[in-house]
């Protein structure tokens, strides 16, 4: 093939994006050189960096390019009467206070626990509009997949690869493969897109993915709003992918026009963020590009997913049969999760509720809670904790009254933070307890020790705390329904 054909050939979005930003070209006998747009860093993995960067005498190549938050080890409580911050435990506050330090010390832009834009990482930044399409992204945490619901390839990356970014700006890496996921129609009533990754990846695996960057494609993905494709793309590390993607749309343009820090912010019809618009949509799939690996789904086969093991491929529909166990893994599953095959998850008691993290704590996520409690009650033995995803949701949520439908009916309200999903703050769930949770991981342990984890969507989740065990979202919305057209017949009679 010659350089022509090469270079006209068609070629995915993914091909596009690497290329622009190849340094050194891979070989056989070394990763490529890969240049990094935006790197994002928290509390947790961040100190051994900067402490190599101090080792070796470093400062960042470009520390414009990074931009930092709290939020895994900070609590979701208000300050106690002495105005202190009720951190869980003495390490994590020095976490914090150690990452405050750092940044300012190298010149790191920090959202800290005084920012009226703090939140979980994969919240603010396409939030504040620094995560934008056709751009490389990276950070020191597995849900880095998160924005590539903009056109862009996110993915995690270890400790030492921190140090490396910010000394270099730069990162060795293989180029992986290409995987479409074609998902055409229209969702029912009640199915959403943590449904629909769950589906995903309850179809191929945990293992599916692997050493893929997947492209969501389809007439159903073309539907979705950016918050649901991030829901979306955030998950994808679950199928084992390096990343997931999503091709920028007039739908990711009008979510980036309204962002704080986007090009051209805050001007209305302004020559830069044209510029940028242009740039932007360079970055879609060619008509006829290759993937090296295929999928196709129809959205009638997509119902409200729950997982009922220990890893989220472990992932049926809230009315199908738990399966048997086919390995002795499976049936360790069983076990810890106290759970017996052939039966559905429909009616399985919960003893906890969590709504949140950066799968599911933004505000259209928090709206759809306040839909299903308002008006109503949180079972008597459930405990539900509501938690933002960052400063802003919480501001947006509380002028609508979120926060109060969310304390009436007897759930908690919390301040900005990763919670219950990772349980690295102090939010537990109980050993023995039965959690519906909204985050991305089921893995034993990963809420609590001991804590037993169904993975499920906000609608899902919110139903489950009402009715005090698992209920079908379809069946509840068309119950609910009935009542308003009665009430309805009612006052016209």
């Amino acid at each position: 093939m010659t350089s022509a054909s090469r270079t006209t050939a068609p070629r995915t979005m993914f091909d596009k994006l690497w290329d622009a930003h190849v340094v050194v070209p891979e070989t056989e006998a070394a990763p490529a050189v890969l240049y990094i747009d935006l790197h994002l860093i928290h509390e947790v993995t961040s100190p051994q960096a900067f402490a190599e960067l101090r080792a070796r005498g470093l400062t960042p190549a470009r520390p414009e390019r990074t931009k930092a938050t709290m939020d895994h080890s900070t609590p979701t409580l208000p300050p106690g009467p002495d105005g202190k911050l009720p951190y869980n435990t003495e390490a994590a506050a020095i976490q914090v206070d150690t990452l405050a330090r750092n940044c300012a010390e190298f010149g790191i832009e920090l959202f800290d626990m005084g920012s009226a834009h703090r939140g979980i990482v994969h919240v603010i930044a396409p939030e504040l509009g620094f995560t934008q399409p056709g751009m490389t992204i990276v950070c020191g945490d597995s849900h880095t997949s998160t924005h590539g619901a903009f056109g862009a390839l996110a993915f995690g990356i270890g400790t030492s690869e921190v140090g490396h970014v910010l000394a270099t700006q730069c990162l060795l890496q293989r180029k992986p493969k290409t995987m479409s996921i074609t998902i055409d129609g229209e969702l029912d009533p009640g199915v959403g897109a943590k449904d629909v990754i769950l589906h995903v990846i309850g179809m191929i695996g945990v293992n599916g993915g692997t050493g893929h960057v997947i492209e969501y494609r389809g007439s159903a993905i073309r539907a979705m709003d950016m918050e649901q494709r991030m829901t979306l793309c955030n998950m994808s590390i679950e199928a084992g992918a390096r990343a997931g993607m999503v091709a920028p749309d007039e739908i990711t343009y009008a979510w980036l026009a309204k962002a704080p820090r986007a090009p051209g912010a805050g001007v209305v019809n302004s020559l830069e963020f044209a510029q940028a618009k242009a740039r932007w949509s360079q970055f879609v799939t060619d008509e006829g590009a290759h993937f090296d690996h295929q999928v196709w789904i129809d959205t009638r086969d997509i119902r409200p997913t729950l997982t009922w093991g220990t890893h989220p491929g472990t992932a049926i529909a809230v009315d199908t049969p738990i399966p048997a166990p086919s390995d002795a893994a499976a049936r360790k599953s069983l076990d810890y999760m106290q759970l017996e095959a052939g039966h559905s998850l429909l009616g399985t008691s919960v003893d906890v509720v969590f709504v949140g993290s950066c799968t599911n704590g933004r505000l259209s996520d928090m709206r759809a809670v306040a839909r299903v409690l308002r008006g109503r009650k949180v079972a008597s033995h459930v405990r539900m904790l509501v938690v933002p995803g960052s400063e802003q949701v919480k501001r947006e949520a509380e002028a609508e009254g979120i926060d109060a439908v969310v304390r009436n009916a007897g759930a908690e309200w919390r301040e900005p933070g990763c919670s219950m999903c990772i349980a690295m703050n102090g939010d537990l769930v109980a050993p023995g307890q039965l959690a519906v949770s909204t985050s991305n991981r089921n893995f034993e342990g990963r809420q609590g020790p001991g804590a037993r984890t169904l993975l499920a969507s906000p609608l899902t989740a919110a139903w489950a705390a009402v009715n005090g065990h698992v209920s079908d979202p379809r069946i509840e919305a068309a119950r609910q329904a009935a009542e308003v057209s009665e009430n309805m017949r009612k006052e016209v009679a």
